[in-house]
């Protein structure tokens, strides 16, 4: 799902570099981040939590719910992606064999909006969650904005 900007919310100042919100309390999303972030060896990637001034501000940007964060926000060259496309559109930046994932992008939207629904409205109940968002480890702190 690509994601368009509403008119009201102003798009808020970050790097011009690929950017990750992810939910900084659910397991599985802090799984996700931590995958990228292990196999992003040329650092593209840069990161913030949905619960983080950046996240939020963006959340409203795109008109999704500031409080209930029910797809990761990726944004790649000035386009935003959201559910499944945002998961391809991270795999399509990483390296052979992780590249390959891209091809999740060729499932039917009603049929990827509907899994990723899925797994997103139990992702806590499945996952867990944590108390408090993700602080990264030293060497990555320098990837995390916000």
């Amino acid at each position: 799902m690509r994601l368009a900007a509403i008119s009201d919310a102003p798009m808020p100042e970050f790097p011009d570099r690929p950017l990750i919100v992810f939910d900084g309390v659910c397991v599985l999303c802090n799984r996700f981040a931590r995958f990228v972030i292990q196999r992003d060896a040329d650092r593209v990637f840069r990161f913030t939590t949905a619960q983080g001034s950046l996240g939020q501000a963006l959340y409203q940007h795109y008109g999704l719910n500031p409080t209930d964060f029910e797809t990761n926000i990726v944004i790649i060259g000035g386009q935003a992606f959201g559910e499944l496309d945002a998961v391809a559109a991270v795999m399509a930046q990483l390296p052979r064999p992780w590249r390959w994932l891209k091809v999740m992008k060729v499932i039917p939207e009603p049929l990827s909006g509907w899994l990723y629904r899925r797994v997103a409205l139990n992702r806590y109940r499945l996952f867990g969650k944590t108390e408090q968002c993700m602080v990264p480890p030293v060497n990555w702190q320098d990837r995390f904005i916000d």
